[in-house]
């Protein structure tokens, strides 16, 4: 080849490999545009992805497409809902695909679908969710609605981790196809051809309410003959496995205008009673290949007839074992002389006349035997059943002839014969007298063990009689850990339990010996704890809201934590997920308690609201032991004594069932009795009392004390009331937090005496009756919390302005006093001798004067010349001389000589 010949040939690959590269680039929102058109031209829906991938080279020389996070939304009457959600769908199609008009049909080689979701709903009206096809007077004018759509060449398809979910809400049918992987190959652009098709999936089926499959293994290898000409699918080399039961089956579908035909038959492709156990759930029937069996088992139907809006194929489905048994390699015993005789069957194509026969139903374990028969009419009507069940099962012989999880460590003889007959409008309407219970049903010796309880369960017997709308609870007796407990009562609504949803209602007398509440209660594991705590929050406790029952109850002694209840009492009522006690009384503490109340968990909040009335409880054993009391008064575990109270308190729980102590609110009346302090177990007395020596806080009167304290929000407030010490008052109020930080203030009336000897001093020189019961007011505030306190008085400057006062009172006091006397003094002198009256003596006289002149100078009178008042020098002295040893004395003065007072 020459260079010129080359260098062409090189050109045109540069320019190909050019164009494989740059072409996705100018298509991709072409591609977008032509694919969401077409689809939302044609749907009731809105479809959209949230961007498209185009490339040549992934597979060449096809084009791959790869649609990301794919969604359909439904429009009314769905208006919102997803009917459908992908991941990723790719696709594969010839290159010229690509440049075809808006208007041409696009065909597809190859559809990948991952994470996919389908969501079909039918709702009470039965409108379906899927039906969202256009219908034809809504198409485009001038445009052929065929043109409208994809056309399918496909020679593979796959369908990966994906889900179907099926909700009919008319018939109460729900289904889900979860964990899917589907995939097929053929070419469905020819008219007939074959497709290989393998499937993988869990089912799960609900009808009624109840669960048919759950999460069963489904798996399908299936040729299928298609043939579009006559819009017909056969099945042609189908395997299946339902759990681990295999299946095979063949037969056609046949799609016409207005129905479907369908002729499908099935059967196991081996009668080995193995087939049975693999119809089991998987955990329950380990290591089956290694089970020895023998008899048979089989399971054979078919469906023939047609589908449409008021028919379904007639069925015929038959169960059948005879004279079976199997015994598993590891266990001692053999389950013997099985039988098993059951048929589904619709002879009409009217759903409602479905119907179930269990004509036999039978094993045996040694010589225990176990019977049932059942008929089901009306399957997907008003379904009518009659049932009869009796025989005896010894509990530990089944977990040594069956695989039951060795931890259970099951035990016991269950003994029953019972037969009921009812229909379910009956039972719908509440008519229970049109329903047909009778029969009994006893465990003995049952014994049970489970990982999840702290202690074994053990019944020593437990009778059941069934009535036609009661069932009676003959007795119930058993005991685990400490705990053994004695029940009677009835039941009724059983039926409507079972089948309606409804309540089911109960009244029981339960009595006990020891109630143990720690029996109950697992201990956990803190570093599991832990961990779990960061991943996932406590599940919530919540009170049953299907139960409406009254519990009356009594026990001797009920132990929880460090508490000890004896002699309890009380009714119990449990009705729209609250439980409510009524009077419920116990001696604790050496007292009494009494409570009424109520907590609910109908909110998306646990609350609760109680009323607790305590008698004669001992203070310091009731507060170490209750957290709540240590909240309210953290300083209370210091008192010895009796304390009554009535307390109502109200708030949230956490969701294992604590208070939240932050949401707390209610009120508190208390009254101690006979009441001592242990000062050592009370730093915040300790505290007082180093900061006023004269109170030993031992000796503080708290006899007979009433106080009242309300609580919100983590706050205690504490109403204002009055203690004594001695002849001391002491006014006390404030408030603390459930953190025991203090914010209190005591006014205590002191009297002066306490308050040191120079105060005492003063008050002794005035001897004045009137100052004995002199006290000031000093004030005590607290703060800190309440291990360490902190607290401040004013007693210094208290003391202080005391003695300023004192003083004052004695100078004022001896003034007054001197004024008294003098004046006493002057009446005297100046009256003279009462018996003679008209005598009028000069030195009398003139005495008088001189009095008057020393008193007046005394007392702050005018200061005149003694001269002047007398004519007698001598006798002026004298008088003078007198009044001043009279005051002398009056003041509390030495005596003197009148020669040192001149």
């Amino acid at each position: 080849m020459s260079k010129k010949a080359l260098k062409i040939t090189g050109i045109f690959l540069v320019f190909v490999i050019a164009m494989v590269i740059a072409v996705p680039f100018f298509l991709e929102g072409k591609i977008s545009r032509i694919i969401k058109n077409k689809v939302n031209q044609n749907i009731n829906a809105t479809f959209d992805f949230e961007n498209a991938s185009l490339t040549l080279l992934k597979s060449f020389p096809d084009a791959y497409l790869d649609l990301k996070n794919v969604s359909l939304i439904n429009k009314a009457p769905f208006k919102g809902d997803t009917l459908f959600a992908a991941g990723d769908i790719e696709l594969d199609m010839s290159i010229k695909e690509l440049f075809k008009s808006a208007e041409e049909p696009i065909s597809i080689k190859r559809l990948q679908l991952d994470n996919a979701k389908l969501y079909i709903k039918v709702d009470q009206q039965e409108n379906a969710n899927y039906e969202i096809t256009l219908k034809d007077d809504s198409t485009p004018s001038g445009e052929d609605a065929s043109s409208n759509n994809f056309t399918l060449g496909l020679e593979s398809y796959e369908v990966t981790n994906s889900t179907i979910s099926y909700d009919d809400f008319s018939s109460g049918m729900h289904l889900e196809i979860a964990e899917m992987n589907h995939s097929g190959t053929g070419d469905l652009s020819l008219e007939r051809s074959e497709l290989k098709t393998k499937t993988q999936a869990l089912v799960s089926f609900e009808m009624d309410s109840t669960k048919y499959l759950n999460d069963n293994k489904i798996s399908l290898d299936a040729l299928i003959g298609i043939d579009l000409v006559e819009s017909t699918y056969r099945f042609l080399d189908n395997k299946a496995l339902v759990n681990q039961l295999p299946l095979v089956f063949d037969g056609f579908v046949k799609v016409n205008e207005t129905n479907q035909e369908v002729a499908i038959s099935f059967k196991t492709p081996s009668s080995d009673f193995k087939n049975f156990l693999a119809v089991i759930p998987e955990m329950y029937a380990k290591n089956i290949e290694n089970v020895q069996t023998t008899g048979n088992f089989e399971v054979n139907g078919e469906f023939k007839g047609v589908v449409d809006e008021e028919h379904i194929p007639k069925f015929n489905i038959n169960i059948n074992s005879e004279n079976a048994s199997f015994k598993y390699p590891d266990l001692p015993k053999t389950v013997n002389n099985v039988f098993i005789d059951t048929e589904v069957k619709n002879d009409t194509g009217i759903s409602e006349d479905t119907y179930v026969n269990i004509n036999q139903l039978r094993f045996q374990i040694d010589e225990d035997t176990f019977n049932l028969n059942a008929q089901m009419r009306a399957l997907l009507g008003n379904t009518k059943v009659k049932a009869h069940f009796d025989g005896i099962v010894n509990l530990a012989k089944l977990a040594q002839a069956y695989p039951i999880p060795q931890d259970l460590n099951l035990s016991g003889i269950l003994n029953a014969d019972v037969t009921t007959a009812f229909d379910m409008a009956s039972v719908e309407n509440h008519r229970y007298a049109n329903t047909k219970t009778s029969g009994k049903a006893s465990l003995t010796g049952f014994h049970y063990e489970s990982d999840e309880l702290k202690n074994p369960v053990d019944i020593n017997e437990a009778a059941l009689t069934f009535n036609p709308k009661t069932v009676t609870l003959n007795s119930f007796q058993g005991k685990t850990g400490q705990t053994d407990f004695n029940a009677s009562g009835t039941i009724d609504n059983l039926l409507g339990y079972l089948f309606n949803n409804e309540t089911i209602e109960g009244n029981f007398k339960v009595r006990s010996n020891t109630l143990a509440l720690n029996d109950f209660m697992v201990e956990e594991d803190k570093e599991q704890n832990k961990t779990s705590s960061q991943e996932a929050p406590v599940e919530r406790i919540k009170i049953p809201s299907f139960l409406d029952a009254t519990i009356d109850a009594s026990a001797q002694t009920v132990l929880y934590d460090n508490l000890n209840l004896t002699n309890v009492s009380g009714r119990l009522n449990i009705k729209d997920e609250t439980a409510t006690v009524q009077n419920l009384t116990s001696d604790i503490f050496d007292g009494k308690l009494n409570v009424n109340g109520a907590v609910s968990t109908k909110s998306d909040i646990a609350t609760f609201d109680m009323a607790l009335g305590i008698d004669g409880f001992k203070i310091g054993e009731s507060f170490k032991s209750l957290e709540l009391f240590k909240a309210l008064a953290p300083i209370a575990d210091a008192l010895k004594g009796k304390l009554n109270s009535d307390i109502k308190i109200a708030g949230n729980l956490n969701n294992d069932m604590t208070p939240n102590l932050e949401t707390l609110s209610g009120k508190v009346l208390a009254e101690l009795l006979s009441t001592e302090i242990n000062s050592e177990s009370a730093p915040l007395l300790t505290a007082l009392g180093n900061k006023l020596d004269f109170i030993d806080v031992k000796s503080l009167d708290l006899n007979d004390l009433k106080t009242a304290l309300s609580f919100e929000n983590g706050t205690v407030k504490v109403k204002p009331f009055t203690l004594n010490y001695k002849d001391i008052a002491i006014n006390v109020d404030g408030s603390h937090n459930f953190a025991s930080e203090l914010q209190y203030k005591a006014t205590l009336d002191v009297p002066a005496k306490y308050l040191g000897s120079e105060v005492n001093n003063l008050i002794a020189k005035i001897d004045d009756s009137d100052l004995e019961g002199l006290t000031i007011p000093i004030t005590a505030n607290f703060g800190g919390n309440i291990t360490s306190p902190q607290v401040q008085t004013d007693l210094t400057s208290g003391v202080k302005q005391l003695t300023a006062r004192l003083v004052e009172i004695q100078k004022q006091k001896l003034i007054n006093k001197g004024k008294k006397k003098a004046e006493d003094l002057l009446t005297d002198v100046l009256r003279g001798d009462k018996s003679d009256s008209t005598q009028t003596d000069s030195t009398a006289t003139n005495g008088g004067s001189a009095v008057k002149d020393v008193l007046g100078g005394l007392l702050g009178g005018d200061k005149k010349d003694s001269v002047q008042n007398s004519d007698s020098t001598s006798t002026q002295t004298d008088a003078k001389k007198a009044a001043k040893d009279i005051l002398g004395g009056l003041f509390g003065k030495k005596k003197k000589d009148s020669t040192e007072q001149n």
